[in-house]
């Protein structure tokens, strides 16, 4: 594999002309811009379908085509190129969508809408358009940080490996939602018990799912916090094991999480943090708990998502406030991250989708 996709979704507020299709070198570590793929205001986070055939965008804005709420494009990817095509677009199902996935069916997107705390299903048609939401959640409740946690914020939405539920990560609330996905109706069906409660204040953002399927892990946004949680994915049920520091011992400057990746290893824990602008790195044992490796620097500012190659060699931090995308090298045996000096300009990149490209192209 010499090569491989990365889309980068964006904000558009500052020169960027919305999702762009790159090549990463697997030999350097080297990112190139190839396109850009216009039209979506707020691009900001992007979703591949299971085939690998379909992109899907959320437009992260409360005015969509005219109507109050947020919206989200879908488009077909040329398996040569993978060029981008768009197909259509929707409506999100709530205000300021900015998070969305494909359960691996691929007939059904999920949705989570920041502003008003809402999460939705949307049907994806046999052509890979997008129809009408079929079902939407409203959270309710609140937690304790008077300006961020008043209402309910859903932050993300994330299918399980064995496709029976999904898990919302509410930052307003201080929960976990577990939702069984009744693909059938397309609808959304709580789950029982329907939540775990986080510690007050640490406002959870993202999760991923280890290799083995037993276990979660949740970086929290507020708190700068990573939890370890076991998962039983039976019952759709999590037990908090474990709780870490994403910053090192003694740091007093405001940081923000942002992103979580398991390394395909399974080995390896990476979190994203915003202020102090590093990717934290913990080694996993066998029964899911952290252990800290160290940090290490984002070389830009706010690096808000991050992705890792479908081989464990490379780390692509997006870095959104100072317009680069920046390749580490993960060490296979330590998990330490080194810089390539292979860096891509593209402004204000959010969200970093790697996918191989297909057999036989020539690029």
């Amino acid at each position: 594999m010499r090569q491989v996709l990365v889309y980068v979704g964006t904000y558009t507020r500052r020169g960027s002309e919305g999702i762009y299709t790159c090549t990463l070198d697997m030999s350097t570590g080297a990112l190139r811009p190839l396109a850009a793929t216009g039209g979506l205001s707020d691009p900001s986070f992007l979703a591949l379908d299971p085939r690998r055939r379909r992109l899907y965008a959320v437009s992260e804005v409360d005015q969509f085509e005219g109507q109050p709420g947020g919206g989200v494009g879908a488009y077909a990817i040329a398996p040569d190129t993978g060029a981008l095509t768009p197909l259509n677009r929707v409506g999100s199902g709530g205000t300021w969508p900015c998070h969305i996935s494909v359960e691996a069916t691929g007939r059904h997107a999920l949705v989570a809408n920041y502003r008003d705390g809402r999460v939705a299903m949307l049907p994806i048609l046999s052509d890979g358009r997008l129809g009408p939401a079929s079902h939407a959640v409203q959270h309710e409740g609140s937690s304790v940080h008077p300006q961020r946690q008043a209402g309910p914020h859903a932050h993300s939405i994330t299918p399980d490996p064995g496709n029976r539920y999904a898990l919302a990560a509410d930052l307003g609330l201080d929960q976990v939602l577990v939702y069984r996905m009744d693909l059938a109706a397309g609808q959304l069906r709580a789950a029982d018990p329907p939540h775990i409660a986080i510690k007050a204040g640490s406002g959870p953002r993202h999760l991923d799912f280890h290799p083995s399927r037993r276990f979660v892990y949740l970086i929290n946004e507020i708190g700068s916090t990573m939890a370890a949680l076991a998962y039983d994915e039976t019952r759709g049920t999590l037990h908090e094991q474990q709780t870490l520091s994403t910053l090192p011992a003694g740091y007093e400057g405001v940081s923000h999480c942002a992103d979580v990746h398991v390394a395909p290893s399974g080995r390896f824990l990476y979190g994203s943090n915003r202020g102090h602008d590093s990717i934290v790195i913990y080694a996993l044992d066998a029964a899911g708990r952290m252990t800290l490796v160290g940090l290490e620097p984002t070389r830009g500012k706010n690096p808000r998502n991050f992705a890792i190659d479908p081989t464990g060699t490379f780390l692509l931090a997006a870095n959104q406030d100072s317009d680069n995308i920046v390749t580490f090298r993960i060490d296979p045996d330590t998990g330490k991250l080194s810089y390539t000096g292979h860096e891509a300009s593209i402004s204000m990149p959010v969200c970093l989708k790697v996918v191989p490209m297909a057999s036989g192209s020539g690029r």
